[in-house]
């Protein structure tokens, strides 16, 4: 017999300490991503996304509560990275930190599905996970740089609101393409993939030239997107999103486009409007045409085994009367 060389696993806290590294390293840089393309409002500093808030929640939703440390220490780390560290940073790092967690347990509280195949599981991310779960993160931030004097009471509402909403897409558009991804499999090769170039291509051209038109015609990426949820739903709706609301972003930043002639005020206001809503409808509209294909798929195969249990019977039957009378008549 050959011999069985055993290979010694490594020590769990040492795999711990490596997985706790990797997510904070994650969401470090997942928080310089988002701060690449930050907004000024009022003398504050504002993200129209957040992307570390949705890959919080995406790691708590697939790997468990074991990541709360890393996102921890990922939080303090973009925190620090903005400045001089202060009293009001523990603060800032325990609401970034509170609010993925509260969102996973709500979320797990009402049976979600990572697949998001049922329209419960779209409304659930959306209003749990995004829009309740982040009250805590901007409340809590916007709360703490009050009362270290760092932030000016002028306009506080708006702040706070561009905070919430700011982490609030984190979740609506990050968190579902980490899912999606994930679980991602290459099809094998079919007339889909002709269609899916054509329409990345399509997204890729006319998405920036929608953007920057002088004219105001963003409502004109909303037919792109619907076409990319009918055809592809998650998959589609997603990335199509993401990349408009990033385009729509680095627009308002250099002021080109719609957002020319705008306030500060007045571009985060339309911006994260804008964001928002082309969020909402690409989450919601998937997760409505996914629920529809499972049960027209799930009554397809209810009447493929009623088609197959009645030829069974028939021919079953068949045979039956085909024996010869035991009468002798």
């Amino acid at each position: 017999m050959a011999a069985v060389v055993g290979i010694r696993a490594w020590p769990r806290p040492v795999v711990l300490a490596c997985a706790t590294l990797l997510v904070a390293g994650c969401y470090y840089a997942a928080g310089r991503l988002g701060l690449s393309q930050q907004l000024t409002a009022d003398g504050s500093v504002v993200t129209p996304i957040w992307p570390p808030t949705g890959l919080a929640v995406a790691c708590l939703l697939l790997f468990g509560p074991w990541c709360v440390p890393g996102i921890a220490l990922g939080a303090l780390l973009a925190i620090l990275s903005l400045g001089a560290p202060g009293a009001e940073a523990v603060g800032i790092m325990a609401g970034n930190t509170a609010a993925p967690v509260c969102a996973w347990l709500m979320l797990r509280a009402v049976g979600f599905r990572v697949s998001l195949s049922r329209l419960r599981d779209g409304l659930a991310l959306v209003f749990l996970g995004a829009l309740a779960a982040m009250l805590i993160s901007s409340g809590t931030g916007v709360g703490m740089l009050v009362l270290s004097g760092k932030l000016p009471t002028d306009h506080l509402e708006l702040i706070w609101l561009a905070w919430w909403v700011g982490d609030a897409m984190g979740v609506v558009l990050v968190t579902p393409l980490l899912l999606l991804l994930y679980r991602a499999r290459l099809p094998p090769p079919s007339a889909r993939w002709t269609e899916a170039v054509g329409l990345t291509v399509v997204v890729c051209v006319l998405v920036p030239l929608i953007m920057y038109s002088s004219v105001s015609v963003l409502f004109l990426a909303y037919p792109i997107l619907i076409w990319s949820v009918l055809r592809f739903q998650l998959a589609g709706g997603i990335p199509c999103a993401l990349f408009v609301s990033v385009t729509a972003t680095v627009v308002a930043r250099h002021e080109a486009g719609s957002f020319g002639k705008l306030t500060d005020i007045e571009t985060m206001m339309k911006l994260q409007a804008f964001n928002g809503t082309l969020g909402l409808t690409a989450l919601l509209l998937s997760a409505v045409i996914s629920e529809q294909l499972n049960t027209r798929r799930s009554v397809e195969r209810a009447c493929h085994e009623l088609v197959e249990a009645l030829q069974h019977l028939n021919a079953g039957g068949s045979g039956t009367q085909g024996q010869p009378g035991g009468d002798g008549r």
